[in-house]
């Protein structure tokens, strides 16, 4: 199995958040922006307005859980850096209604690439 890339820098968040293309959703906001390399990063935050460490906890999951299923279905951006914010109702939500989000927002977001449907 490929090795997923993580994004853990800080200044690479900031410059999602600040210069990059985004798409809220009252579960989940994405930016994107495009990086230098060839290979896609993924990062995902989650604050303390989520809740608590076991709500933020799960919000990461879900929010994983539902990207490696798109990812398992053919969808993948290189040379982008994707960063995932989960909002309160993200850890109440299925990882199945994250997914469908999520979809919607990269479809947005990567008109030119086919998202899975």
């Amino acid at each position: 199995m490929k090795k997923k890339l993580i994004l853990k820098e800080n200044t690479a968040f900031k410059r999602a958040y600040f210069r990059g293309k985004f798409k809220a959703h009252p579960v989940l906001v994405t930016y994107i922006i495009k990086n230098r390399r060839s290979t896609m990063k993924v990062g995902i935050t989650t604050s303390k307005k989520v809740g608590n460490a076991v709500k933020r906890s799960r919000a990461r999951r879900v929010i994983r859980s539902a990207f490696d299923h798109l990812q398992k279905q053919g969808f993948t951006a290189e040379a982008y850096d994707i960063v995932f914010v989960a909002r309160s109702a993200t850890p109440a939500a299925k990882s199945y209604e994250i997914e469908r989000v999520m979809k919607k927002q990269l479809a947005v977001l990567f008109p030119d690439r086919k998202t899975p449907k």
